[in-house]
């Protein structure tokens, strides 16, 4: 009996390419597939040059189809756009617009590149997928739980992104990329001779190609018709004296200091936002410390929940280091508290918190 084959999310990028031309020489049957997910010509005003450091271009279409032929493998382009519209880019405005600060990454990771993308695999027969994020997968006998581990190289995991995959998802999931490092895996595009092994690394949110979120927003909504709500506002201290005025509190984000359009003498940053009085808060570093808060819609991956309090190093940004932390259960399941150890800095709404046991990723959702 053939094989089943595996489906390759082919972004066009050296990492799928790469996923791709390691399989087939590892003998397996490989079915690539291209995910359009935005229409790189739609808002013509914001858009960008070639759209230089955007993943999901028209180039990259280019450049994965030209890695399939290369590696010899059946090759499709799948059209997502209206689903990604709906399950990421609404939410982004809608999130913006209610003062949070979403990650469509981890969105399109979730209802996209895992939900929908398995959806397509299974058209084609394809018991498995696999992509070129940084992340490993295994299974762990003991708890018959599907875990989620950091990748080998540090700088490059993307575990952060995908704190909500199921294990219904991460069961059919292959990381070929998980145990290399970013060099390794570009040496071992040259060594294959792909066309994309020199090719940079995408940067930007594909939807928002000059990186202005508010600019992207305000065309957005033009071009779908909805009229723009009037978010004008002040800006007041954390002791509610008035220093300004803005036009929306999606142009703010919490620990924002650039931008501000107020000169006082002394750094400001954004504490808080609040759509609802259109007012944006602004103070001093130490008014951005914050010592516990609570994570909403908890995806449990490596473990089944909390019902007693559990150490954690606990991310609230892709960038940050993570901090030592207590998870303690709430009523509901999918909610939990934080405590940190020591304060941190700009704990912002709308983004997300995972959760660490050294490599195993136990859990994430979102901050409140």
């Amino acid at each position: 009996m053939p094989e089943q084959p595996i489906a390759v999310a082919m972004s066009g990028g050296v990492d799928s390419s790469t996923v791709a031309a390691l399989l087939v020489r590892q003998g397996h049957s490989i079915v690539g597939m291209t995910m359009q997910l935005w229409n790189q010509r739609r808002l013509p005003e914001i858009s960008t040059e070639g759209g230089v450091g955007r993943c999901c271009s028209l180039d990259d279409v280019y450049d994965a189809r030209r890695v399939a032929e290369q590696v010899g493998i059946p090759y499709y382009v799948v059209n997502f756009e209206r689903q990604f519209e709906e399950q990421v880019v609404k939410p982004f405005v809608d999130e913006y617009l209610a003062g949070r600060t979403p990650i469509p990454c981890t969105l399109c990771n979730n209802y996209i590149k895992f939900d929908r993308f398995l959806e397509m695999a299974d058209s084609v027969g394809a018991r498995q997928i696999a992509t070129g994020h940084y992340a490993r997968v295994r299974f762990d006998q003991a708890s018959g739980r599907y875990q989620l581990l950091r990748a080998v190289d540090d700088s490059k995991d993307q575990t952060y992104f995908l704190c909500g995959l199921t294990q219904a998802q991460l069961a059919r999931t292959l990381f070929p990329l998980g145990e290399m490092t970013k060099p390794e895996v570009r040496e071992l595009a040259r060594s294959m001779d792909l066309a994309v092994a020199s090719k940079g690394d995408s940067q930007e949110i594909c939807f928002v190609p000059n990186g202005d979120y508010a600019a992207f927003m305000d065309a957005y909504l033009k071009d779908t018709g909805r009229e723009a709500p009037n978010m004008r506002g002040a800006i007041v201290t954390t002791d509610g004296r008035k220093l300004g005025e803005h036009d929306g509190v999606h142009h703010f984000t919490v620990g924002q200091r650039k931008g501000l359009g107020i000169a006082t003498g002394e750094p400001l940053y954004v504490i808080s936002t609040d759509a609802a009085s259109q007012r944006v808060v602004v103070g001093g570093n130490d008014d951005l410390l914050c010592a516990r808060f609570f994570a909403k819609d908890v995806n449990w991956i490596s473990i089944g929940g909390v019902t007693a309090p559990v150490r954690a190093q606990v991310k609230i940004r892709n960038k940050h280091a993570g901090a030592s932390s207590t998870l303690f259960a709430t009523e509901d399941p999918a909610r939990v508290e934080v405590a940190f150890d020591e304060p941190q800095r700009a704990v912002t709404p709308g983004q997300g918190a995972v959760f660490y046991d050294a490599e195993l990723v136990l859990g994430g959702g979102w901050i409140e």
